[in-house]
C-alpha cells in the first residue's frame, strides 16, 4: 500500500460528518491521523462529510470546526485552511462522484436496484446489528437505459467468495469474504444521492491521500473500498484502524447517544 502521493509526500485526512456535536472518540482518532502525519513529514487535509442531507446540520459544521482548532488540530487544506482546494465539502463535489458512478457503469462493475430495505430482510439474510444484511443478488442481471442514476439505488456487484484482505497498521492482517461477510453494497442511493462508500474512495483517490485513519468501526466498509479502488483501478492507500473509546459501561462513545 502506497504511503506517499504522487508529490512524494504522505497525505491523511480528518473527515468529520456534521450529524452531530464531536465527542472524544473523534478527537482521539484525530490526534492519531495527525501524529502519523506529522511522523511522515506530511500533510492533512480537512473534508467535511455531509452528503447524509436529513442528518446534517450546519451548527454541527460550525462547532466542528471551532471544536478541531480549539483542540489544536491543523489541516494544509480545507475549510479555513486557504490551501489550493479548499473548502473540501462533500455536498459541494458532485461532479465527481458522477464521474465515478459513469465510470463503474461503464466497466459494468454496478447495477440499478429496486429493492428495498425491507425486501432484503424478508429475504433472510443473516447480519450483524451494526451491518446492512447481506444482500440476495434479486436485481443482478436488471438493465435499465438512463443516463444518470436517480431513481435507483445502485449496487456494486461483488465477486461472490473471494477473500479480500489487507495489513492494517494497528490491527494486523485482515481479511474477508466478498458474499459472505459483505454483500453486493449500494454505491448511489434512490434518492439521487452518492453513498458514503462511492463518495469516501472517490475523494480520496482525488485529493492523493495516502493514508485513511479511521475507526475499527468502519474496518468492514475498508473490504467494500478496497473492491471499488481496483474498479476504479486507482492505487490503494494504506489503513489504519483506530480502536473505539468507549464509556465507563463499555458503551461506545456515539453522537446518536449524545456522548
Amino acid at each position: 500500500m502506497k504511503m506517499k502521493s504522487k508529490s512524494g509526500t504522505y497525505r491523511g485526512r480528518l473527515a468529520p460528518s456534521p450529524t452531530g456535536y464531536l465527542h472524544g472518540g473523534h478527537a482521539a482518532t484525530f490526534a492519531v491521523a495527525c501524529e502519523r502525519a506529522r511522523l511522515a513529514g506530511g500533510t492533512v487535509i480537512l473534508r467535511l462529510e455531509d452528503l447524509d442531507a436529513a442528518r446534517c446540520r450546519p451548527e454541527y459544521a460550525t462547532a466542528a470546526l471551532g471544536d478541531l482548532r480549539a483542540q489544536g488540530f491543523t489541516w494544509a487544506e480545507g475549510p479555513d485552511a486557504g490551501g489550493p482546494h479548499a473548502p473540501y465539502v462533500q455536498s459541494e463535489r458532485r461532479a465527481l462522484y458522477l464521474e465515478t458512478w459513469r465510470t463503474l457503469r461503464a466497466r459494468g462493475f454496478i447495477y440499478p436496484c429496486g429493492c428495498s430495505r425491507r425486501d432484503i430482510l424478508l429475504a433472510g439474510a443473516p447480519h450483524p446489528e451494526d451491518e446492512e444484511p447481506v444482500y440476495p443478488g434479486t436485481c443482478r442481471e436488471r438493465e435499465v437505459e438512463t443516463e444518470g442514476p436517480a431513481g435507483w439505488s445502485w449496487r456494486f456487484r461483488v465477486p461472490d467468495g473471494e477473500t479480500v484482505g489487507f495489513e492494517d497498521g494497528a490491527l494486523g492482517w485482515r481479511e474477508a469474504v466478498a458474499g459472505r461477510d459483505f454483500g453486493d453494497f449500494v454505491v448511489w442511493r434512490r434518492d439521487d444521492v452518492p453513498s458514503y462508500q462511492l463518495a469516501v474512495v472517490a475523494d480520496d483517490i482525488d485529493m492523493e491521500i495516502t493514508e485513511v485513519v479511521r475507526g475499527e468501526d468502519l474496518l468492514t466498509s475498508t473490504f467494500r473500498q478496497i473492491l471499488l479502488y481496483r474498479a476504479l483501478q486507482a492505487e490503494l492507500p494504506a489503513f489504519y484502524h483506530c480502536p473505539l473509546v468507549r464509556d465507563e459501561l463499555g458503551r461506545r462513545l456515539a453522537k446518536r447517544a449524545g456522548k
